[in-house]
């Protein structure tokens, strides 16, 4: 099944009126899941990896009640179809698990990151374990194929330098450079800024990441220090009623306000509403220098 997603074009270029974001522009990949039947072969949300069938599946036995809970798969990820993931060495695909479950402190599904080499793997588990449980079924995600799309973010407000936060809160630097704000954000034109021309949501790779839960909050590898880069963006929605920009041309005639069936295909529903961030250490990752994740 071939799906293409096309997300309309910014509706102003952002860093043409306040050149200080044109460093900080960021490529990111939206990966637009739609329902489908993905094989092992396909990159997929909520599809059959390709395991290997002499490597034992997953458990988890912690914080939760009864037997050890497989787990489950969240997102299989070729480079071929997501150049921006610049896998270790020889790998081309990520495979992203986690437990359907919970766990404390930060009461979040706990995450596995795995970097394979696809042609190095001739004989797939035939039948992983099916989910024993969850906490809600929003940890079981609904397989989707992919439609992987590049664009341009900018940082968040939030990690915006004071001066730059103070002209984008400025209505009169944005009609000084000829732009005409919308009357519903003469008040706080930053708003138009964080919801139309920066972030992108939904399910990505790379770009800069979603705050508002928090601070923007640094994340520096245990293992080497180094600062450390946004990996994948797992969200509780495509686009939601404040950003409706974003909905891609093709599902523009579906976006109606609630329609979870076309905002959100997989039915992932991350700590109630939110959006589980994975990073990774820019200069080693997958060896040995553990990804981290937190809750936005």
């Amino acid at each position: 099944m071939n799906v293409t997603r096309t997300t309309p074009p910014r509706p102003l270029d952002v860093a043409a009126v306040f050149p200080q974001l044109g460093p900080l522009a960021r490529p990111a990949m939206r990966l637009h899941p739609r329902p489908g039947s993905p094989s092992p072969y396909d990159s997929s949300i909520g599809g059959p990896l390709l395991w290997p069938a002499h490597q034992p599946w997953l458990y988890c036995d912690m914080w939760h009640e009864g037997p050890a809970a497989p787990m489950l798969p969240v997102a299989q990820l070729y480079a071929r179809d997501v150049p921006l993931l610049r896998p270790p060495g020889r790998a081309d695909l990520l495979q992203v698990l986690w437990c359907p479950f919970e766990h404390p402190p930060e009461y979040k599904p706990p995450t596995k990151l795995f970097w394979r080499t696809a042609a190095d793997v001739t004989d797939v588990l035939a039948a992983p374990p099916e989910p024993s449980g969850a906490e809600y079924d929003g940890y079981v995600p609904e397989p989707c194929v992919l439609a992987p799309e590049q664009i341009t973010e900018y940082p968040d407000f939030l990690e915006l330098s004071r001066e730059l936060q103070q002209q984008l809160s400025d209505v009169s630097a944005w009609r000084a450079a000829g732009v005409v704000v919308d009357d519903s954000y003469a008040i706080a034109p930053q708003e138009f800024y964080g919801r139309e021309l920066s972030v992108a949501p939904g399910w990505k790779v790379g770009g800069w990441p979603p705050w508002g839960l928090t601070d923007p909050v640094a994340r520096f590898c245990v293992a080497c220090g180094a600062a450390m880069s946004p990996l994948l963006t797992i969200p509780s929605y495509e686009w939601n009623d404040a950003g409706k920009g974003w909905v891609p041309y093709e599902d523009q005639a579906r976006a109606a306000p609630g329609d979870d069936s076309a905002s959100n295909p997989p039915g992932v529903q991350v700590s109630r509403g939110n959006h589980l961030q994975l990073y990774v250490c820019p200069k080693f990752p997958g060896t040995g220098h553990p990804h981290t994740d937190l809750i936005q």
